[in-house]
């Protein structure tokens, strides 16, 4: 009996923890990270400056709300085992920073580790999960980024299954994202214990870098999907390392995957090009569509490849990858871009007579005066296209 008594007990606690996990990330999260950007120089000012570019410059109004401070914030624990912030950087105190940031109609996000130390050697989360999820609570912490170093023999899914378990016993929404890089293959586990789960190593500002971080998506669709998302890491776009053709694809390439959108430049300091891209809110609706399903590759032919994103209301989106360093000239039958699917063919009646075409980045639509098409792409650059259905 007693045995039985738990087992409810059990299967009503997961239930409420899978409602809240569906609840809190429907869509792909969006928001802004420290850490590309300004790496361990972080402070309260920087913080509370990029709450306020977030809004100001329009990223607020495209739909990011997290503002997430990474590493760097902790220096030790006290006499009770409480993390203690950094009072010369942080000197009001995370309250009050969650506070301003709330204030602004943003959510505030934190760092910490499944390991004794952080990646950047400041004190980690072992041994203090239930205690730090209360303190975060306390503090209105809305989004927890949970690393994975100094780990040593510890098993990735309990470590992150205890943490989830401590934030839902804080007894506050937080959305959960997993570090753990890929490294104990977290999409065949992750979905049940956090909302988001890092499929590989950390991106830097190359062009081979984001190339090569996007390949090592190729078969994880499956696992993702409402409320569970893989994330190829953060948002490398303004940071310089790429051209703007080169964040356009980056970021064309991220939506297509429904990945979370971490912008990881300085908001205050934006090009229009960089803000151009962050706000195309037509590229954006592509990562934010409520189906939820990640983007396949229809084609590919080497340098040059297709990929197929199925959205809601029987719609579409087709980017072309121009991966070459040299410009290519594709031809293109949007006839069979539209009727395509990841079984090679729909079984759907599509007819491009019923789709209007729409350019996502030149925002404007196209009339096909014959199809297939000849198209011109410069070197690692995408051409985006939805096709929206008409009436």
């Amino acid at each position: 009996m007693k045995k039985q008594i738990f087992l409810i007990v059990l299967a009503f606690i997961s239930c409420q923890i899978s409602a809240q996990k569906f609840d809190l990330a429907p869509t792909p999260p969006m928001g802004w990270n420290s850490w590309n950007r300004f790496g361990c120089d972080v402070s309260e000012k920087l913080i509370m400056q990029m709450a306020d570019a977030m809004v100001s410059n329009g990223l607020k109004d495209a739909g990011y709300e997290y503002i997430v401070i990474d590493d760097c914030w902790q220096v030790a624990r006290d006499e009770n085992g409480e993390i203690v912030v950094d009072k010369s950087r942080f000197p009001d105190g995370m309250k009050y920073l969650a506070d301003y940031i709330h204030s602004k109609g943003l959510k505030f996000g934190i760092y910490s580790c499944a390991g004794s130390e952080t990646c950047a050697g400041r004190p980690g989360a072992l041994g203090h999960e239930y205690q730090d999820a209360l303190t975060y609570a306390r503090w209105g912490v809305d989004y927890l980024k949970f690393d994975w170093c100094n780990t040593s023999t510890q098993d990735a899914k309990s470590s992150y299954s205890n943490m989830r378990d401590a934030l839902f016993a804080a007894k506050r929404p937080i959305v959960f994202s997993i570090c753990e890089w890929g490294t104990n293959k977290p999409w065949e586990w992750a979905g049940t214990v956090g909302h988001l789960w890092r499929t590989t190593g950390d991106i830097v500002d190359r062009w081979d870098s984001m190339t090569g971080i996007f390949d090592k998506q190729n078969g994880l669709a499956k696992y993702a999907g409402p409320g569970h998302w893989n994330d190829p890491d953060m948002l490398e776009v303004g940071n310089g390392g790429m051209t703007i053709e080169e964040y356009r694809t980056h970021f064309s390439l991220w939506c297509m995957l429904a990945a979370p959108l971490m912008a990881g430049n300085d908001l205050q300091n934006m090009s229009p090009d960089t803000k151009a891209i962050l706000t195309n809110r037509e590229i954006i609706e592509l990562d934010q569509d409520t189906l939820g399903l990640e983007g396949f590759c229809f084609r590919n032919n080497g340098d040059y490849e297709i990929w197929i994103k199925k959205l809601g209301n029987s719609e579409k989106a087709a980017c072309l990858l121009n991966r070459g360093d040299e410009m290519k000239e594709v031809q293109v039958d949007f006839n069979i871009l539209l009727k395509a699917s990841n079984n090679y063919w729909s079984q759907d009646p599509y007819s491009l007579e019923n789709y209007k075409l729409r350019d996502l980045w030149e925002h404007k639509d196209l009339e096909l005066k014959s199809n297939p098409v000849f198209i011109k792409m410069p070197p690692h650059s995408v051409k985006v296209y939805r096709f929206v259905k008409k009436g």
